[in-house]
């Protein structure tokens, strides 16, 4: 699929994983909308790379009507990376033995709602608005990229919500390809693994920590870039034959129970 001249949609886009996609989109020639709730970063980045930024919640589907709709209206809309995340761990039950301290609801439901419902919102409104391109070459138009973790399938002590979440998002992945065939609309997603985002600085020394985390990957063993992830993603939009995959980039890594 060629991507000049058209717009791609990047979710949590200014910063990390969000923002090594946006950056090779644009290079490989589509207007970016980056769509995040980081208004600085997302307009810093939108004007270096000659893209748009859109303030958005994922879990408010009124403003994703108004992302989409403007995005179409730039160019044809033919990618969508669905980067836009949130991660928590808490322990399923506390240590004192009582109900109050066991796993929040509102928690749980807090992060399914961003990682797993914001992901369906974009994608069955994005791809609405992709129906309407005219067809390529290949019949196709579009193509959409979700991403989900890892710990979709190796979940770590704390992560029931986080990978309930990403595992909701690796069990969309074929269904939605089947359902939007039909529109010559193709889906895929990639399970990122260690990636080096800016999530680490929190902790006391970030390089030290990060250099511990890398070890532990099976080859090569340090944590991942976020231009590697966005390579892979810009493979699997413009590839017309990738389709309902889920491909974990990782280093080959299993995560261990904590």
């Amino acid at each position: 699929m060629e991507l000049t001249n058209t717009t791609a949609i990047v979710t949590g886009g200014a910063s990390g994983i969000g923002e090594a996609c946006a950056r090779a989109l644009a290079a490989a020639g589509a207007r970016v909308v980056i769509a995040d709730l980081q208004d600085e970063a997302g307009e810093a980045l939108a004007g270096e790379i000659g893209g748009v930024f859109a303030h958005l919640d994922v879990t408010d589907s009124a403003q994703i009507t108004e992302v989409v709709e403007r995005a179409g209206e730039i160019a044809p809309l033919r990618a969508l990376v669905n980067s836009a995340g949130i991660a928590t761990a808490v322990r399923t039950i506390g240590r004192d033995g009582e109900i109050a301290s066991a796993f929040p609801m509102d928690t749980f439901a807090s992060v399914v709602r961003v990682n797993l419902l914001g992901t369906f919102d974009m994608v069955r409104q994005a791809a609405t608005v992709m129906s309407r391109n005219e067809p390529d070459a290949n019949n196709g138009r579009g193509a959409i990229v979700n991403m989900a973790s890892v710990a979709a399938f190796d979940g770590q002590t704390g992560q029931a919500a986080y990978s309930a979440s990403k595992g909701g998002v690796v069990g969309l992945t074929l269904p939605l390809a089947r359902d939007l065939s039909s529109a010559g609309i193709r889906v895929n997603t990639i399970a990122p693994g260690l990636i080096d985002t800016p999530i680490y600085n929190s902790f006391p020394d970030p390089e030290e920590f990060k250099a511990q985390l890398g070890a532990s990957v099976l080859f090569p063993k340090r944590l991942g870039a976020p231009a590697e992830l966005a390579r892979m993603a810009i493979e699997l939009i413009t590839n017309d034959y990738m389709n309902g995959e889920t491909i974990r980039v990782d280093g080959g890594i299993r995560l261990p129970p904590k």
